[in-house]
Order: C-alpha cells, then structure tokens, then sequence
C-alpha cells in the first residue's frame, strides 16, 4: 500500500486575495467583486471544478490507454449550484456546493460499449470525484501568533 501525502499552504494577502502554494507551482485566487474581491483571478470553487475537471481529464487519459481506447479529444463542462446564502450566515442552508454536473464531450471513433465501460471505471477511480462526491474528513487546526 502506497499512501501520497499532497501538502499545500495558502496565504490571505490584500482584501480577499490567497496566494496558494504547492511544490514549486503558485496560484492566485480572488472573489468576483459583489462579493468583495477584485475578479483577478478564478475564486476557490471554480478552482475547485477545475481541479476535477483536470482530474477527470488526466484519469480518462490514463484508463484509455489501458483499455487501449482512442481519444482524439476530450472536453469536460463542470458546473455547480452554490447557494451563497449559505457562507453569508443562513445556517440553514448548506454553504457548499449543493450539485456538480460534469459534461464530457469525447471525440472518438470507438463503439459506445467501450466508451461506457471506461467512463464507468473513470466515475470509480478519479481521487477529486471520490473527494467531492463521498465525505471527507476535514480537520481544521489553528494557532495564534502575536
């Protein structure tokens, strides 16, 4: 058994703005402006669906060649229905993304048997879809510094 541990570290800078951190690799994300950023950059759930949308793409990849299913494109559409009432207070309603669609628009010439069976086995074995689709355990720590 092989067990990845994926570290990351994220850093609030002006307003709504995070500089987030991983291996050598940085990204930005910031919050449209109604919601009190300066649309700079995608906010945390579009980068959230571009995480599984690149993870989706990589896993199909990888179980197409194994089941040596060629693909001459692939484009997935991620969408997500967020009820902002949630992370404003409303404690009634959930502050994270209630639905995700995910769209694959596949150019191949292979029959469609061989397609269902590799996205059945791209639904089971894509990490980012079992992290959103199946509960997580979140563990929130915290320090002071003064």
């Amino acid at each position: 058994m092989t067990i990845e541990v994926s570290k990351a570290t994220s850093h609030l800078l002006d307003g709504v703005k995070v500089e987030s951190s991983v291996r050598e690799f940085k990204m930005i994300l910031d919050e449209p402006e109604k919601t009190g950023g300066t649309n700079s950059a995608m906010h945390p759930v579009e980068a959230l669906l571009c995480a599984l949308g690149s993870c989706q793409s990589i896993i199909t990849r990888g179980i197409a060649e194994k089941m040596g299913v060629e693909i001459e494109d692939l484009k997935i559409e991620l969408e997500g229905k967020l009820d902002t009432r949630g992370f404003e207070g409303d404690t009634s309603i959930r502050p994270g993304l209630a639905d995700i669609k995910s769209k694959f628009i596949i150019k191949s010439n292979e029959s469609q048997e061989k397609i269902n069976e590799m996205m059945e086995k791209v639904k089971e074995f894509c990490p980012v879809g079992d992290t959103v689709s199946n509960g997580t355990n979140l563990e929130v720590d915290y320090s002071i510094k003064k």
